[in-house]
């Protein structure tokens, strides 16, 4: 059986015109120009502006999820199942070939409530078919992940774990299942220099959860069963450079879910298509504006459909990126005139905005060999 998965970060989806706590990034520019007397003048304003920056931005989402044609989704940064239905419904509905059903999100530990949301082509299986499972609950005690150097971050073994979720999403079909394990692990706070290493130990922690929650899952017998982990894990060992110079940057908090368990596909990629996000900040410590292509998101496979599966076809749909974004990491010339000018995006893209995410949408095909022993 032949299946196309893929995990996208869409960035935001939401139906609030604000996060409870501040405003949205995306409406805060335009914001800033005008003055209002009236605390509810600028609150209808901001609601308007919202409404309109979302519709362009979401069409472009949807022509990302249209031409990845994906069976199978896990989508990161999702506000609510009724956005979620929304979005497929008004959005990647009328443009896609496929018709997707199935939805499910759980809400998480996110203090913004952007969940991780699953959908699937109606068509694939039947609703009984399907089972969804949220591990939110789950502690660092619970999933053996606490370490003392977590203790600085005010953690203790008993809270959770998971900044977002764990969700499981279990798909039957007929002799074979796959099941997968949508994450979002905790944020290495892009723009400061030592965010990736301040946040490690949380990143960690977190997949040495996932781990745990596998080897639970299917017991002495998770190296024989198709699983995947996959979604924005927000964590990755060697990124790009200019002129897709490979970095190594050290370790990332992900490493347990690669230490004999799962498997990296990506690696069979050509080095400068190792990317699915990108990001240009100031360093403090180095004076200077850094560049780096990042493979933020993942989709790893268990060791029995990696051995089905030993060079899958992969691929990342970075027409949704803004301008801003070199597309190829291996062109040395990164000026504003000659990004202004690339082509090879969809209609409207922006130089910063608006655009389809700030992640690539990832996917997989794969070949699902059938569940050895038979289904329980």
């Amino acid at each position: 059986m032949k299946l196309r998965v893929g995990t996208f970060n869409v960035e935001n989806l939401l139906t609030r015109h604000r996060f409870e706590n501040g405003g949205r990034i995306d409406t805060a520019a335009a914001m800033s120009l005008f003055h209002f007397p009236r605390a509810d003048q600028r609150d209808a304003v901001e609601r308007s502006l919202a409404v309109a920056l979302e519709d362009d931005k979401r069409q472009m989402t949807a022509l990302a999820i249209a031409e990845a044609q994906a069976d199978i989704w896990m989508l990161q940064e999702v506000d609510s199942l009724a956005s979620l239905q929304a979005f497929f419904a008004n959005y990647v509905h009328r443009i896609a070939d496929y018709r997707y059903g199935h939805f499910a999100l759980i809400d998480g530990n996110d203090r913004r409530d952007i969940d991780i949301g699953f959908g699937a082509r109606r068509d694939l299986l039947a609703p009984q078919a399907v089972r969804v499972v949220s591990h939110k609950e789950i502690s660092f005690g619970q999933a053996g992940a606490y370490d003392p150097s977590l203790a600085r971050f005010g953690i203790r073994p008993g809270d959770r774990v998971f900044a977002r979720d764990c969700l499981a999403a279990e798909l039957r079909f007929g002799d074979r299942s796959l099941t997968l394990f949508g994450c979002h692990f905790k944020s290495m706070n892009n723009g400061r220099d030592d965010g990736r290493q301040e946040t490690l130990p949380i990143r960690r922690a977190e997949a040495l959860a996932v781990k745990h929650i596998v080897k639970t899952w299917f017991g002495a017998s998770w190296r024989e069963a198709n699983w995947i982990v996959l979604g924005d894990l927000n964590g990755y060992r060697h990124g790009l450079g200019p002129l897709g110079e490979l970095v190594d940057e050290g370790d990332s908090g992900i490493e347990p879910l690669l230490e004999d368990f799962a498997v990296d596909p990506m690696v069979h990629l050509p080095q400068h298509e190792r990317w699915t996000h990108f990001r240009r900040y100031w360093s403090e410590a180095e004076q200077r504006l850094i560049d780096s292509h990042m493979p933020l998101d993942h989709i790893l496979l268990s060791p029995t459909l990696a051995a089905a599966n030993p060079r899958p076809a992969m691929q990342m749909i970075r027409r949704g990126l803004p301008y801003r974004v070199p597309l190829d990491p291996r062109e040395p010339d990164r000026s504003m005139a000659r990004l202004a000018t690339c082509s090879d995006r969809y209609p409207r893209v922006g130089w910063d905005r608006p655009k389809a995410s700030d992640h690539c949408p990832l996917t997989i095909d794969l070949v699902v060999p059938a569940t050895k022993g038979g289904l329980p």
